[in-house]
C-alpha cells in the first residue's frame, strides 16, 4: 500500500490533470511509441509555438481525472503509452498538428482519440477536424464572403428589379 504522503501527490497530480483537460478547448490523445528523441522534439516545438500543451501522462491518472465527465468514454483508449495535447485558444491546432505528424510517421505515431467542447471524437473524426483550417483561416473566409456577399445581393436586387420594371415600362407604353 502506497504511503499517505505518495497517495496525497497523486491526488495532486490528478487534481491538476483534470482541471487542465475539463479547463481546455479541446484535445488530442496520441500512442508515440517508436519516434525517435530528434522528431519528438521538433514536435513538442510546433505544439508549443501553437499554443499547445503536450505531455506524456500516465493511463491511470488520466482515467481519474476524466472519472465521470464528459469525455469519460475516452477510458477505453487508454492502453499502451499515451500523450495528450491540450488547446485552450485554437480548437484545431492540436487535431491539425499530430494528424500531419502521424501522417508523416509510417504508422509510428498513431493518433487514438479526441474531444472538443465537451464532445468525445473518434480517431477518424479528429482527422477531419485537422482538415478544417485554423481560427484565422475560417475568419478571412468569412469576412470575403461578407465583403463579395453585399454586392452580389446588390447585383441580384438590380436584375429583379431591372426585370420587373420592364412589363411594367411595356405597359406605361400601351
Amino acid at each position: 500500500m502506497p504511503s499517505t504522503s505518495v497517495l496525497e501527490a497523486k491526488q495532486a497530480v490528478v487534481a491538476e490533470l483534470k482541471e487542465k483537460v475539463l479547463g481546455s478547448a479541446a484535445g488530442v490523445l496520441v500512442d508515440y511509441k517508436g519516434i525517435n528523441a530528434e522528431d519528438d522534439t521538433k514536435l513538442r516545438k510546433e505544439l508549443r509555438e501553437a499554443g499547445v500543451n503536450y505531455s506524456v501522462i500516465k493511463n491511470t491518472l488520466l482515467k481519474r481525472a476524466i472519472e465521470g465527465s464528459e469525455i469519460e468514454d475516452l477510458s477505453s483508449v487508454l492502453e499502451g503509452t499515451t500523450a495528450l495535447a491540450i488547446a485552450t485558444d485554437d480548437q484545431i491546432a492540436p487535431a491539425r498538428i499530430l494528424n500531419k505528424f502521424a501522417k508523416d510517421s509510417d504508422g509510428k505515431f498513431v493518433i487514438k482519440a479526441g474531444y472538443m467542447d465537451g464532445k468525445v471524437m473518434s480517431a477518424a473524426e479528429v482527422a477531419a477536424i485537422a482538415d478544417l483550417p485554423s481560427k484565422e483561416g475560417l475568419v478571412q473566409m468569412l469576412l470575403s464572403v461578407l465583403v463579395s456577399g453585399p454586392r452580389g445581393l446588390a447585383v441580384a436586387i438590380n436584375a429583379i428589379a431591372e426585370k420587373n420594371a420592364a412589363p411594367a415600362e411595356e405597359a406605361a407604353a400601351e
